[in-house]
């Protein structure tokens, strides 16, 4: 989706920027803004000259001898001789906390902060579950702690026309099986019957298509090592949606019962159903994953 007309954030919203970036983008930034900084304040001392022991006109002295100031270094072979000078170096220990303050801060705010990694199936099934056309899911969080009290919403959305003739984007929630979890671990399945009351009841794969239908999952708890509250979601589009299928079973028992395997390379797998009264469909013998 393209938006045009967005007015310019400015620098509003440099630190959600700052917040929302990987990481090797956030501390780039706050390195280049801390160098741009130096040679800025490096300029300002060729221009007012006073610092002894620096080569006249050398911007390089002058942009040591800055970098030694902010940082405090103070090794004492350059050093302020002149008021003009004195004060440019307390303009910058000034400009030189604020920015610590602020890179210190972001640092902080970045690592207390708790990423959900929450993986979804790769397509969503459609296929029959206890004798009812299900709509099938499978989300699993990929860390190896628990997301507790799991909440899921499971949103449709559809290119539909009002009674005007007007192309409306029309969002519908869709009921589930469970929409809590007491805890999230490596997987689960999240089920919505395609019953009598559901707005996916009467559709058909073309129709599916032809109205551009798309799935979005979120997926909101709190994380068991950090308490924070985490969150994440996922869209499928009209292409991702296999009917006649299910979710491949990936837990696994040993003879003697012990033990139950759970085998995550077939977490994006996706198996056939057979038709049944109501649902025609018959997905491929061999669902390609890719």
């Amino acid at each position: 989706m393209r938006i045009l007309g967005v007015p310019r954030a400015g620098l509003r919203d440099v630190y959600h920027w700052l917040l929302g970036v990987p990481w090797w983008a956030a501390l780039g930034g706050i390195v280049l803004a801390y160098l741009a900084l130096n040679a800025l304040f490096a300029v300002v001392y060729l221009l007012v000259g006073g610092v002894a022991n620096a080569a006249p006109g050398s911007f390089l002295d002058a942009f040591f001898f800055s970098v030694q100031t902010m940082g405090t270094i103070g090794y004492g072979s350059m050093y302020p001789a002149t008021r003009a000078a004195n004060a440019v170096v307390v303009a910058e220990s000034v400009a030189g906390l604020l920015a610590t303050a602020l890179a210190t801060g972001l640092v902080f705010a970045r690592f207390s902060q708790t990423r959900a990694r929450v993986i979804f199936s790769s397509r969503v099934a459609i296929g029959p579950f206890d004798g009812v056309p299900t709509l099938m899911i499978r989300v699993g969080n990929e860390r190896h702690g628990r997301i507790v009290d799991a909440s899921f919403r499971l949103t449709l959305q559809r290119t539909t026309r009002t009674a005007e003739g007007v192309p409306f984007y029309r969002s519908t929630d869709l009921a589930l099986v469970r929409e809590r979890a007491t805890a999230l671990a490596r997987s689960w399945t999240v089920l919505h019957r395609l019953a009598d009351g559901s707005p996916l009841a009467r559709d058909t794969p073309e129709s599916v298509a032809a109205a551009d239908v798309e799935l979005t999952l979120a997926v909101i708890g709190t994380d068991e090592t950090s308490l924070q509250p985490v969150h994440a979601q996922h869209t499928w589009m009209a292409g991702s949606i296999v009917w006649g299928a299910r979710l491949a079973d990936i837990l696994t028992e040993t003879p003697d019962g012990k033990l139950v395997i759970v085998d995550l390379a077939l977490f994006h797998e996706l198996a056939p159903t057979e038709p049944v009264a109501g649902f025609p469909y018959r997905a491929g013998e061999r669902i390609d994953p890719r």
